[in-house]
């Protein structure tokens, strides 16, 4: 998979490095945990100088939003074989909020660092919430509601902090955006 890095355009090597360096950053994470992860120790998990993974990657934070990215580009979209709009939105949903759930140290770190100010993660802050927009206007089909569409990124965004938060749990999140989603949907 040659994903396109946010600092710029890859060639096939460069691409390579930059899987090696975020399968590196998950080891790391797993031992470290968010607070003890840096740069310079998944370089050296990677294999690579610590100057060329600061080519990729601007800061730890920038690193960890490049692995939610690039799990959440790598996951299809739900089908949409359900001929419910709302179930199509709750599937969307449950599906973003379980792409961490197994993953803990994860979850946290992405939150952290997608609440960040770098730059570089403002950019993939924008391109995570574009596409997790364009599935829900998916899922809501043609005549979608962009007041709807809204109330339902606000419902998503609101879950990740608080999970992040350790008010509950990712599966559990899940749960919860679908009680709220389906108030928005239904009118409930």
């Amino acid at each position: 998979m040659n994903l396109e890095a946010t600092r710029r355009r890859l060639t096939e090597k460069q691409a390579d490095t930059v899987d090696k360096l975020t399968r590196a950053a998950m080891d790391v994470l797993s031992r470290e945990g968010f607070s003890g992860l840096t740069v310079r120790m998944v370089a050296a998990q990677a294999g690579v100088g610590t100057a060329t993974a600061y080519t990729y990657f601007s800061s730890k934070e920038h690193l960890v939003a490049e692995m939610f990215w690039r799990r959440l580009a790598a996951t299809e979209a739900p089908s949409g074989d359900e001929t419910d709009s709302t179930e199509r939105v709750l599937e969307v949903l449950r599906q973003i909020a379980l792409l961490l759930a197994d993953e803990p140290t994860l979850a946290g770190a992405v939150t952290a660092a997608l609440l960040g100010t770098d730059p570089d993660v403002a950019h993939l802050r924008l391109r995570i919430g574009g596409e997790i927009r364009q599935r829900l206007i998916d899922a809501l089909g043609a005549d979608s509601d962009p007041e709807t569409v809204e109330t339902l990124e606000m419902i998503y965004a609101g879950a990740l902090v608080r999970a992040g938060m350790g008010y509950a749990s990712y599966a559990e999140m899940a749960d919860l955006m679908r009680k709220s989603a389906l108030r928005v949907l239904r009118g409930r």
